[in-house]
This record gives C-alpha cells, structure tokens and sequence, in this order.
C-alpha cells in the first residue's frame, strides 16, 4: 500500500497541469485510487507496473473532464484563470535527465504554460503534458487518448506550436523577480510612469472572480490601462497589502484587504517587462492560500 499511495504526487502534479484545479486534481487522483481498490486482489496481482497503471487511469479520467470543462466554463461568470498553488516544483515527473528538457519542467507548472495550455483541445493538451512533461512515449500516450501513436505525436507536435506562438521565452528567474519587484514598488509609490514602464506595451490584466467576489470581467489591455487600474485598486481598496509570495514556482503576490486574504497574483515577464498579469479573486481558488503560513 506504501509504494501505492507513493504515486500520489506524481498523479496530483499530472491532474493539476491538465485541469489547472487543484480541487479538481484531487478528485480525479481520489477516483483513480476507488477505482484500483475496487479491483479484486487477483486483477491487482496481474498488473505488472501499479504505477503506469494509476497514471493511465488518471490520464482518462482528466480526458473526459477537459471534455465536460469547456461546456462548465461558457457558463463561468467573467474570465476563467487556472488556480495558482503556492510554490512550485511538486508533482514528479521522474524519470528526465537531459538538460535541455528542463526549460518544459521549470515552466510546466507556471501560469503563463498553464493558460497557454487551456487554448489546446482537450487530446492535444494530454498528448502534450504526458509526452513532453511526464515523457510518456507515444505508444502508451495513444492508450490513454484512445487514438493511433502516429496521431498523438502530431497533436503533441501541434501543441509545442501553439506554445511557441503563444509566447516569447519566458524571463530568468532572476529577472522575473526582478521586475516583479519593481513593479511592487512601484505601485506602493503610487508612481504610475513607473509601473507603465515596467509593463509591455500590449499588456493584458485578467481577473477570476467566478461570480462570487467582484473582479474583471474582461481583460484589461495596454500599459497604461493597466496601470491606471492597479492604481485604482490601491485607492479604492482599504487597507491593501501586498506581499510577495511564490506562485505556481515564479515570484508573485498575494493581496490581503484589511487583514484578510482578498487575491493571488501572477505574473508572465519576456524582455525585461510584464506581458501579463493574472488576479484570482475566486474564494474557491484560494483554499491553499488560506491554510498557508504568512
């Protein structure tokens, strides 16, 4: 039972980057785990890797809920935003020692990959996490998505495209936190050229209230725009604080009103500026934030 309940990162890390709901992956990696003890002890001898199995069943199941999510969120109020986890880097992939796969690890679990992949059918998306992230060779992919191994290569193949076009290669670490740093002080200045300079021309802000706290409801685009809403915010929240805080492994803040928990921030930085701006406002989205230390 042990090497069992062992796989339960790596399934919980496959889930959320296929969902982007934590709430959501823990279902699914719930279902997984009924459906493995539902079996009889004699079925459970015959499998030979208890693992690959878990992660096979884990895969169907995200498949058909990616198909079911696109009906749930045309009925989302505002903007859908996959929800931020503090931190970053849980959910092994095993198995990856060539260093040119880690650009694909380190930005797998990033808001900015993760929105990039809520553009992908739902066959492209678990072609492209379970080959390119959780390097599953083809022949076991097309088990899991139902089609031919010649066909999972070319939706995998068509995702990395969408990828690529969606976004310029994303900034250092070091450069990230940089930027983000600025742009907190910023706004804690109030100084509105300031934070302009620090964001791309064709910047985009998005909220995610879900229709139970007030948030954007459509994306707010260029510098100065944006700009001029998050001094607003500054102004019209009472007792705004901001903190800096790892999300989704990239610096971040998370935003308290008053001394309560009020939003978590992400940021997508190329080039030296912010090219876009993530607020999840959605009480549901935050439980992890709640629970974690300050």
């Amino acid at each position: 039972m042990d090497a069992m309940m062992s796989e339960r990162r790596r399934l919980t890390g496959l889930a959320y980057r296929l969902l982007g709901s934590l709430a959501d992956a823990e279902d699914v990696v719930q279902e997984t785990y009924s459906r493995w003890y539902a079996m009889p002890r004699e079925r459970q001898d015959t499998i030979e890797s208890p693992g690959a199995w878990l992660m096979k069943v884990a895969g169907r199941i995200c498949l058909d809920q990616l198909r079911s999510a696109r009906v749930r969120r045309e009925s989302y109020v505002g903007e859908w935003i996959p929800e931020p986890v503090p931190g970053g880097g849980w959910g092994d992939v095993g198995g990856v020692t060539d260093p040119a796969d880690r650009v694909t690890l380190d930005e797998s679990i990033s808001m900015a990959f993760l929105v990039v992949l809520e553009s992908m059918t739902p066959a492209e998306r678990v072609a492209f996490v379970l080959h390119d992230v959780f390097r599953y060779p083809f022949p076991e992919v097309a088990q899991i998505v139902g089609r031919s191994p010649a066909a999972c290569r070319q939706l995998a193949v068509s995702a990395r495209r969408r990828v690529r076009g969606a976004r310029p290669p994303a900034a250092m670490e070091a450069e990230h936190a940089a930027v983000v740093r600025d742009f907190k002080a910023a706004w804690d200045a109030k100084d509105i050229r300031a934070l302009i300079g620090l964001l791309a021309p064709d910047v985009t802000a998005v909220g995610d209230g879900g229709g139970v706290v007030s948030a954007l409801l459509h994306p707010v685009e260029g510098g100065e725009p944006v700009a001029q809403y998050f001094m607003m915010l500054s102004e019209r929240v009472p007792g705004l604080t901001v903190e800096e805080r790892t999300v989704n492994g990239q610096p971040g803040f998370v935003l308290q009103a008053s001394g309560a928990l009020a939003a978590v921030m992400a940021f997508d930085v190329a080039d030296g500026r912010i090219r876009n701006i993530w607020t999840v406002r959605n009480p549901e989205k935050l439980r992890p934030w709640s629970a974690e230390p300050a």
